[in-house]
């Protein structure tokens, strides 16, 4: 919706939106990953702001010599949340599957949904063709926070195709611990103490949030997906109150990231309202 951005509130924490792509490589600290992919590509254009079903366009990577487009093809890197997915998928094989299940009459597929290992993490990998543009789509997906990172390579070079997806074996995992992503946390006895927004100004907009809550159980970090500046004001003034049960992993308490959604009554498929 017109007006309505991506924004956070509390505690400095990193963004899934907020990859860099520089020095031929794509970095991203919310999610853990870099990956490395050489001299003849570039970014020529930044994705929009995530919807608000929880969709990130990460980075858009195309030859640096766009008379080299139809050797080389190009790819995207994206993302969607999985607490606010308008699908019922809750991985990364359930949400390949959906794709391929909705894919038209005019495309073939060459290689079924099937897991396989790349950089010592699980993905899910499904390739196939338009015979009547001669594009092949080589989809490599894979789940992090909660969300499943998506590599899509398209080109007409099947083999400059393979060798793209063979060099995500060099991709690494940058260090650091993540918050443990628990679906529908507030809907559970873990909440201990709510207090509800107040919405000055009507709006038609749903607002949904991802928040980090503490060892303690107190919200220390919010992230609007989409949301008008006076709404995320008023949630986050109500979010500084909520009080969670901490979470204990091996009788440790630990942070956790979980998802919610304000605002109005979601799409079938989408979380439930608070």
């Amino acid at each position: 919706m017109k007006g309505a951005w991506s924004s956070a509130a509390g505690s400095s924490s990193a963004l899934p939106e907020e990859g860099v792509v520089a020095e031929h490589e794509y970095d991203n600290a919310y999610f853990g990953l870099s990956y490395s992919f050489g001299a003849d590509w570039t970014q020529r254009y930044e994705g929009p702001p995530p919807s608000d079903a929880g969709y990130y366009v990460l980075a858009q990577i195309e030859p640096r010599d766009p008379s080299r487009n139809a050797e080389l093809g190009h790819f995207l890197i994206a993302a969607q949340d999985l607490f606010f997915t308008s699908t019922s998928a809750n991985g990364a094989l359930q949400f390949i599957n959906h794709y391929r299940d909705r894919l038209g009459e005019e495309y073939l597929v060459e290689r079924a949904p099937q897991k396989m290992m790349l950089a010592n993490r699980e993905f899910v990998r499904l390739d196939y063709l338009s015979p009547a543009s001669g594009l092949h789509w080589h989809i490599l997906a894979t789940e992090i926070r909660c969300h499943v990172v998506e590599f899509v390579f398209t080109g007409s070079n099947a083999r400059s195709l393979d060798r793209l997806t063979a060099g995500m074996n060099t991709m690494l995992r940058q260090s650091g611990s993540a918050p443990v992503c628990i679906k529908d946390l507030a809907n559970s006895d873990k909440l201990l103490e709510r207090e509800d927004p107040v919405f000055i100004e009507p709006r038609f907009n749903q607002v949904p949030v991802r928040i980090v809550i503490d060892k303690e159980g107190k919200v220390k970090h919010m992230h609007f997906l989409s949301a008008f500046p006076e709404q995320a004001r008023s949630v986050a003034d109500a979010l500084s109150e909520w009080r969670f049960k901490p979470h204990l992993v091996n009788g440790e308490p630990v942070e956790v990231e979980t998802g919610l959604l304000f605002g109005r009554a979601p799409r079938t498929g989408i979380a439930a309202r608070h």
